[in-house]
């Protein structure tokens, strides 16, 4: 039978759970026995009562009953075979206690005419608290219906009783033995409603599982699960109501937007559940700040977002910024280890930065990126200034994104300089320079890689990079011109994917090139930082004839004794030591002692930014191997290159001042 209501219940679009409609059913065959032998005149009338019962039930679910009338008739016909199959078991009362005390999840009670119990079957004993013992002969008023609903279920019951107006089916929340609220649904059925002993029964359904499961979903769509926290909507609205206060109470109040540095690198090398812990333990340590009237929130990922209100003043927001930096100075203790954990923090007022809830998020998530662009561990303040470099960063991702689906768009491309020899001043190879020439002109490096970094297009833009100087080398081999290597930059975030080695080698060899035509420049920083992955794939670089530098060599904080671990074949000495080492006596020592220990490590020793013979005559008394900057040449387009290796590659001719046009600060490389 239960098999029939579902299948009609489904032709009618509703869903029902098979305990309800089991229970519907029961109910519906024990309440028809019974009716038989007692009132036998109406089993017809209290079959459609009871069929309203199971309408009640099914539109308590807020289902849209569909093609109404073939689903009265599937109902109806599917009852009536119930009918049929009970007509052949003996009717007594201990057959109808038997049959309702078999119905777990149904609660049945029986009252007179005077609303005094008279029947309580065991779910109504687990649903209300009362033994049957306890309930038999107490009212109904004064047993399970609050304080407030009293008056009210008197004067419908007797209007029931002396005028026939029927209690409707509802979701009702009476009342437990405790005291507790007991959520139901309840429909009564009336038995010899114009007789001297009318009886009223209550069938009620526990709602309590749908509305812990309502709660439960509503708490999941309102707060963060793994924090506990306000997840980004509630904040939203919370900050939108708090916002309404400070309007009208001409409040002032502070968004500050947290985000937890190189938080990454504890998900990739602690696993995601030590990262889990550790956004809950920032969480618990950003609650120690809130205030009663202050909101906080997980926005998602390693961010949270705190709003205070009545906080205006820089010199107030300045004292929270740093009261919560002082306390991260303090290492967080996870299972057993000590973690230094960093913020950057981005600052917006209102009014001054924001009028809306969601305006003051983002202009404070703008400044938390300017304060990550400056070196993260910071904070910044929200300003208009802050907010069109970022709208311009925005715009240069996009681009740039663009014109790598096109495979430069005819606006990207590598410009070579060449490293010569300290003595001969011939050319021995060349770095490879990211340059981008857009039609609102030259945009340079320092602009657009961090950019690509920030917006995980580094990769993109490194493998666009390496396949182009290989295909570049590919064509001047062709032209005969060999022997000339051609070194390229690969970035820290690069050199954290170790496949971009491996990618590497397949674009030498789809070009058909070999390990002396192209060479590869790492800082030190990245190198020393890098994992044991990067190490070994290095180390397979390096045995397999790949020339490896370190660039910038001197602006990092490695041990010098690091370098005898470490894959490399060069040392490029930074700049920034060049530019003074005439005048500057300590960095001119820095100078010497790189090209002695290099050479006493094997390798060979390259000067960047060379620009003028004082500098090139200093680093040729240190015996520096090979020379790189624009004393000698500039960074060139690949057809200049070409002129000047079919030319001889006979040293440069500086006294022509062919190129004094163009000396100055060095052109920045693509790192």
């Amino acid at each position: 039978m239960a098999k029939g209501f579902r299948q009609a219940f489904r032709a009618a679009g509703i869903l029902c759970s098979r305990p309800v409609i089991i229970a519907v059913v029961l109910t519906l065959m024990v309440v028809v026995m019974w009716g038989q032998s007692m009132l036998g005149r109406w089993p017809t009338a209290l079959l459609m009562v009871i069929l309203g019962a199971t309408a009640g039930i099914m539109l308590s679910r807020k289902r849209q009953v569909s093609h109404h009338q073939h689903t009265q008739e599937a109902v109806m016909q599917t009852s009536m075979v119930g009918l049929s199959t009970s007509k052949g078991l003996p009717v007594s009362d201990q057959r109808f206690r038997e049959l309702l005390e078999s119905l777990p999840r149904v609660a049945v009670q029986g009252y007179d005419s005077q609303r005094r119990v008279i029947y309580w079957n065991e779910a109504s004993e687990r649903l209300y608290g009362y033994s049957e013992q306890e309930a038999r002969g107490r009212y109904l008023e004064t047993l399970v219906i609050p304080e407030t609903m009293a008056d009210v279920v008197v004067d419908a019951h007797h209007a029931w009783v002396s005028q026939g107006i029927e209690i409707p089916s509802s979701e009702l929340e009476l009342k437990h033995k405790s005291g507790a609220p007991v959520p139901v649904f309840s429909h009564h059925v009336m038995l010899g409603e114009r007789t001297d002993n009318p009886l009223m029964f209550c069938i009620d359904i526990d709602l309590a599982g749908e509305r812990k499961v309502q709660r439960d979903l509503d708490y999941m769509t309102r707060f963060d699960p793994l924090t506990e926290l306000p997840n980004r909507q509630t904040f939203e609205s919370e900050l939108g109501e708090a916002l309404s206060e400070c309007q009208r109470h001409d409040d002032t109040l502070m968004v500050l937007f947290l985000d937890i540095d190189h938080f990454t690198e504890i998900n990739d090398t602690l696993g995601y559940e030590m990262g889990d812990r550790v956004i809950r333990s920032v969480a618990k340590r950003l609650q120690g700040f809130q205030r009663n009237q202050d909101l906080l929130s997980r926005f998602g990922g390693d961010e949270f977002v705190l709003a205070m209100p009545r906080l205006d003043y820089e010199s107030d927001a300045l004292s929270v910024v740093e009261r919560i930096r002082q306390d991260f100075q303090r290492p967080f203790e996870i299972e057993g280890r000590q973690l230094l954990l960093r913020l950057s923090i981005g600052i917006s007022l209102y009014p001054e930065n924001g009028s809306e809830a969601a305006e003051l998020v983002r202009n404070a998530d703008v400044a938390k990126h300017r304060a990550k662009l400056a070196g993260r561990d910071g904070y910044q303040f929200f300003n208009q200034e802050v907010r069109n470099e970022m709208l311009h960063q925005h715009h240069l991702a996009g681009r740039l994104q663009a014109l790598l689906n096109q495979d430069g768009g005819g606006e990207l491309s590598l410009h070579y300089q060449p490293q010569v020899a300290a003595r001969s001043e011939r050319i021995e190879s060349f770095e490879a320079l990211l340059r981008w020439h857009s039609p609102e002109g030259y945009i340079p490096p320092s602009d657009f890689v961090k950019v690509a970094e920030r917006t995980n297009l580094i990769e993109r833009l490194g493998d666009w990079v390496i396949r182009q100087a290989c295909r570049q080398q590919a064509e001047w081999r062709a032209m005969g011109l060999k022997g000339y290597r051609i070194d390229i930059n690969i970035s820290g975030r690069q050199a954290i994917s170790s496949d971009v080695f491996t990618r590497l080698e397949a674009y030498v060899e789809e070009y058909g090139l070999t390990p002396r035509d192209i060479g590869i420049e790492l800082t030190e920083n990245v190198l020393i930082d890098a994992d044991i992955k990067v190490r070994d794939s290095l180390r397979a670089l390096y045995d397999r004839g790949y020339k490896i530098a370190i660039d910038d060599f001197g602006t990092g904080y490695s041990s010098m004794s690091y370098l005898k671990l470490l894959p490399v074949t060069a040392l490029k000495i930074d700049r920034s030591f060049v530019i003074e080492c005439a005048q500057e006596p300590k960095d001119r020592a820095i100078m010497e002692a790189t090209v002695f220990l290099g050479h006493r490590l094997g390798l060979e020793v390259v000067a960047e930014g060379v620009e003028n013979e004082q500098q090139l005559e200093l680093l040729r008394e240190m015996r520096c191997d090979l020379i790189q900057g624009y004393y000698f040449y500039k960074p060139m387009a690949a057809t200049d290159i070409q002129r000047l290796l079919l030319g001889g590659n006979n040293p440069p001719n500086r006294a022509s001042g062919a190129l004094a046009s163009d000396k100055g600060a060095a052109a920045p490389g693509c790192h």
